[in-house]
């Protein structure tokens, strides 16, 4: 967690620093989006798994999906890993790129590969009240867990 974080403009949006933020992944699944408020800011998605969600023997018994903003996943009789595991080694984020380059890189980005993201978890406000925050914590699911992130540099290998 940021005491003091930086504010950036981004159109008619302020987009504020919460806390530091950096993670190296593997991408489970990529969503582009081209339309909506939320794609002004991010464009795209990243489904990410680490630790034992970054195993390729575990993530074959897995589908993974996305759609609306949001990731899923399910599994044919019994789950890889236990379900909580799963839930906590992965995430939905939503990619606020810092700038173009960036940007292009990102909707090149390939599921399997592994990524090195570093930047910020942020809150976005517009003037008509409008709001988009990050997750802080892990521990969450559902509406509202997954993390927004204003990256900053990225690492494909």
């Amino acid at each position: 967690m940021l005491d003091r974080g930086d504010v950036w403009q981004k159109g008619d949006y302020a987009i504020k620093a919460l806390a530091e933020f950096d993670i190296e992944a593997r991408v489970l699944s990529k969503e582009l989006y081209g339309s909506g408020r939320e794609a002004d800011l991010s464009p795209v998605d990243l489904a990410l798994g680490w630790g034992a969600m970054s195993d390729s023997e575990g993530l074959s018994a897995l589908t993974i999906s996305q759609r609306n903003r949001f990731y899923f996943y399910r599994w044919e009789d019994q789950p890889p890993r236990p379900p909580a595991e799963i839930a906590s080694h992965s995430a939905n984020m939503h990619m606020i790129p810092a700038n173009a380059q960036i940007e292009k890189i990102l909707k090149e980005v390939r599921p399997g590969q592994i990524v090195r993201l570093r930047g910020k978890l942020v809150a976005v406000s517009a003037m008509d009240g409008w709001r988009w925050q990050s997750s802080l914590t892990r521990e969450d699911t559902g509406a509202g867990a997954c993390e927004l992130v204003r990256v900053e540099s990225v690492d494909v290998r």
